[in-house]
């Protein structure tokens, strides 16, 4: 085997446990800390070797579930992927960096519903910095202000739709909950800065096809199981991983979505 093939394996099993690792610790303390369990009776922490090892916690006995192994093998599958098929001006280094950077947050607003400041704040720096490499400054600012706009304007409505859905269910049935979040806004920005103008309109569209059909099988189980009623108001699901899959998409896959790319 090509040796920088191997190297491209070991890179992306890297990478695998920096997620993990970052899908870990972050929504729990915000910052870069040593991993736990994240039983909150428990949170005892783990020793390296036993968190890499990926062990059950030695005090109360939680196992780490699958999540770790399936994104250390997908890691690693994009890296060898990266490798052979190079973004186009991102070349294999910093297109493993983005993808890096999209996963973990992908993960960490499935598990959560949340995306994180930290992630934000790094992911707006990081999002200036490669569009002006690749898209160049005017596409790149363009891009980041249409994926602002278009998404506080969906925030907006979103904001709406709950206040109609509390009013609906009742004033003691107040919570947390939210149609999209200002994480959201800041994510669509993140976007518009990496895809630049004019493809984030196109991602920002795709991302709501992909919400749309997982929402319409959420629909769908619940008319199976006849719990729709007030219960359908109270399902949510998180837009970001939809705006990300569109957006690997369209970065590390444009041959294609050039055949659904409007000329």
């Amino acid at each position: 085997m090509n040796a920088l093939v191997v190297l491209a394996i070991l890179l992306g099993i890297l990478v695998g446990f920096l997620i993990n690792y970052l899908a870990d610790v972050l929504p729990h303390t915000l910052r870069l800390t040593h991993p736990a369990c994240v039983n909150p009776e428990c949170k005892q922490p783990f020793s390296w070797a036993d968190y890499l090892g990926m062990r059950r916690c030695i005090k109360c006995g939680k196992g780490r579930g699958r999540r770790p192994i399936v994104i250390i093998a997908l890691s690693t599958v994009a890296s060898v992927y990266l490798w052979i098929v190079q973004p186009t001006k991102m070349g294999f280094a910093l297109g493993l960096v983005i993808l890096t950077y999209l996963l973990a947050v992908a993960i960490v607003d499935l598990e959560h519903r949340l995306i994180l400041r930290p992630l934000s704040i790094a992911g707006l720096a990081l999002g200036l910095l490669v569009g002006m490499m690749v898209n160049g400054w005017s596409s790149t600012l363009i891009g980041g202000a249409t994926g602002f706009g278009i998404m506080f304007l969906f925030y907006l409505f979103g904001r709406l739709f709950a206040r109609m859905r509390a009013r609906r269910m009742g004033k003691e049935s107040q919570d947390n909950e939210e149609a999209l979040g200002s994480g959201d806004v800041t994510l669509a920005t993140i976007l518009g800065l990496l895809l630049g103008w004019p493809l984030i309109w196109f991602g920002l569209l795709l991302g709501i096809l992909f919400a749309g059909i997982v929402s319409l099988f959420i629909l769908a189980g619940l008319l199976i199981t006849r719990s729709y009623g007030q219960k359908a108001l109270m399902v949510f699901i998180p837009y970001g991983p939809a705006f990300i899959l569109s957006a690997i998409l369209l970065i590390y896959f444009p041959h294609w979505m050039a055949y659904l790319v409007p000329r």
